[in-house]
């Protein structure tokens, strides 16, 4: 523990335990749950919009389901939601990123140029457009809004491989007569882990609030699938005199998009410290 609060510091290490936290919680959502059936959608018309109480202890829907429980079952959507934004990101802007950097010339030119084509869209429009055309559903939503964000990754894996690509020992492989893909694989991938690394960690954050926002619009998972944006919006009709129906799921999406965010800025101070000790 001591360790890991030496090269995390206090809010990594606080904003680690509770990403920890929320990843055990998605894991065992049908044994936690107050209520597993409402969790997954059971509707208990009897208990609609009830406030907070010792039965309920975030309060009821619009159709009697514990919001404590939907909040633990949205946490596996949310949560993957995230995730596989920023795995289908880097599996899309990764290679484009290696392959503009370490060939240049006319390969660097056309990629970044086509990269270029979806930076000059704002993000989340484009994904709101991209979700729309797709129609609403889980899978839908995470390729609408990956295909907003690999042109970062693609940038910053680029930038790193220009600087990899002049290395003694890239150019010692290339002289041997190593082929391109092994050094690639070999060399230049292994070195750009870290950096990436960094930037996915703070990308899960605004990754699951922007999936959050399409499932806000409508354009996310459908019910009855809990989702911590579909909720905020059905409780949005109700608020403020329901207040807790949008507002539990909010601060949710508020807390662990802040702990993603707080474990990558102390990955990012870390790998910084690194690079300072090695000089």
């Amino acid at each position: 523990m001591t360790k890991l609060v030496h090269r995390l510091g206090w809010p990594g290490t606080l904003a680690l335990g509770i990403v920890v936290l929320f990843v055990l919680v998605a894991i065992l959502a049908p044994w936690i749950a107050p209520y597993p059936a409402q969790g997954a959608g059971a509707p208990n018309v009897i208990a609609k919009l009830r406030p907070p109480s010792a039965d309920y202890w975030l309060g009821t829907d619009h159709l009697g389901r514990d919001i404590l429980s939907r909040i633990i079952y949205g946490t596996r959507v949310s949560l993957t939601n995230g995730v596989l934004i920023v795995a289908f990101s880097l599996l899309i802007g990764l290679p484009v990123g290696l392959a503009a950097g370490y060939f240049g010339g006319w390969v660097d030119e056309a990629l970044m140029r086509g990269t270029d084509v979806f930076l000059a869209f704002p993000a989340l429009l484009l994904a709101v457009l991209m979700a729309a055309a797709l129609g609403p559903g889980f899978l839908n939503s995470i390729i609408a809004v990956a295909v907003t964000w690999w042109p970062w990754y693609a940038r910053l894996a680029r930038a790193e491989v220009l600087v990899l690509r002049g290395q003694p020992y890239v150019e010692a492989a290339r002289l041997a007569g190593v082929s391109h893909p092994r050094i690639i694989l070999r060399h230049i991938l292994p070195a750009t882990g870290r950096p990436l690394t960094v930037q996915a960690a703070l990308d899960v954050g605004p990754a699951l609030l922007t999936a959050a926002a399409l499932s806000f619009l409508g354009l996310g998972v459908l019910p009855p699938t809990a989702d911590w944006g579909q909720m905020v919006d059905a409780g949005r009709k109700f608020f403020p005199a329901r207040w807790w129906y949008s507002a539990m799921p909010g601060l949710t999406i508020f807390i662990v998009a802040l702990a993603f965010s707080v474990l990558g800025d102390a990955l990012r101070e870390r790998k910084g410290g690194a690079a300072r000790a090695s000089h």
